[in-house]
């Protein structure tokens, strides 16, 4: 059970108050709300994404696929994603694809999307592929607060 070193310093830093849940090892957001028994709309997926030269964070549902055409719809058609090379040299603390739903301690812009804040409460991983962060919908909204929000996935 282990929290990346960069994500638990800015949690504390912030004064984000969170509940760690231990699971067994899973590979995908769905399995582990699964494994959880939560629902993959309460769990925060991050995906990196490539934009004019830099990199942004979209922030979903697990229970949502990334409508990338939706993406650049409102942020320009220069917006692709992330290679496995990219995201791992970003979040060098994580393990391969635990990748948090914070952009800002990585120094990474965000995006949110829509469904994720009717949510009373959100999950997300913690950057191992073993341990998740349960928070209230507050703390969360502090998180994401200056993240610019829209609908760019559908639900699976």
């Amino acid at each position: 059970m282990a929290i990346a070193p960069t994500l638990q310093k800015y949690l504390a830093a912030e004064n984000i108050q969170y509940e760690v849940v231990p699971h067994e090892l899973s590979m995908t957001s769905a399995r582990t709300a699964e494994a959880c028994h939560i629902s993959g709309d309460r769990l925060a997926k991050g995906i990196v994404l490539r934009r004019d030269g830099g990199y942004m964070l979209a922030i979903l549902p697990a229970s949502h696929h990334l409508r990338l055409s939706d993406l650049r719809t409102s942020l320009g058609d220069n917006v692709h994603m992330a290679n496995e090379t990219e995201v791992n040299r970003l979040f060098s603390d994580c393990a391969h694809g635990a990748v948090p739903a914070v952009g800002k301690c990585y120094g990474l812009e965000m995006i949110v999307e829509d469904s994720i804040e009717a949510q009373p409460d959100i999950y997300m991983e913690a950057g191992d592929h073993e341990t998740l962060l349960h928070m209230g919908h507050a703390q969360f909204a502090r998180l994401t607060a200056n993240a610019p929000h829209g609908r760019f996935s559908a639900h699976d």
